[in-house]
């Protein structure tokens, strides 16, 4: 991360990491380790057995490690968290055009 994206971030900004144990693994957990050391917050979602996350460990969600899965099993806990951060705010659930109003 340079100039921009990590003047963008701090203590009451949550940074988001979906970190799952691949080839661009270290680069992300470098990342990681930036963000927390310039004071930021970070969640991250990474894979079962994941131990490298472990000291002073963010708050995470670890999905099962199957690479061929992988991307459409992270995003199943970022859709989750898209929910309940609107449902937070207020936001109006919104439904498709072919489904009857509630």
């Amino acid at each position: 991360m340079k100039h921009g994206p990590s003047r963008s971030f701090d203590d009451e900004m949550p940074v988001v990491f979906v970190a799952p144990h691949d080839e661009v693994y270290a680069k992300v957990v470098s990342n990681m380790q930036e963000v927390k050391a310039r004071g930021g917050r970070i969640i991250a979602i990474t894979t079962e057995g994941n131990g490298d996350l472990a000291p002073g460990a963010p708050p995470s969600c670890a999905c099962p490690d199957c690479p061929l899965l992988s991307p459409i099993i992270t995003v199943i806990p970022l859709q989750l968290l898209a929910y309940h951060i609107a449902v937070l705010r207020g936001c109006r659930r919104r439904s498709p055009r072919t489904w009857p109003r509630v």
